[in-house]
């Protein structure tokens, strides 16, 4: 899978974990709703870290438990 699609996927996943919408992540975050959503649909080619750092903080954990998933193992990400 694109990098794009693990982020987006690994969003989703902490969304559902904490019970949270775009909108709650949104307001949480201070990262604007059409973001999350470009995010969501894996129309952006590259993203600054400050984004995720930004979504972490909304989601009250560390950048380092955002990307501790095996969606971003080497084997599943292609170039």
């Amino acid at each position: 899978m694109q990098l794009n699609e693990a982020i987006s996927k690994r969003i989703d996943e902490l969304l559902r974990e904490r019970k949270l919408t775009q909108y709650k992540l949104s307001r949480k975050s201070g990262v604007p709703q059409s973001t999350l959503s470009t995010i969501k649909s894996c129309t952006f080619h590259s993203m600054k870290l400050r984004i995720i750092y930004e979504i972490c903080e909304g989601l009250e954990i560390e950048m380092k438990d955002f990307f501790d998933s095996p969606l971003f193992a080497r084997e599943n990400l292609i170039d």
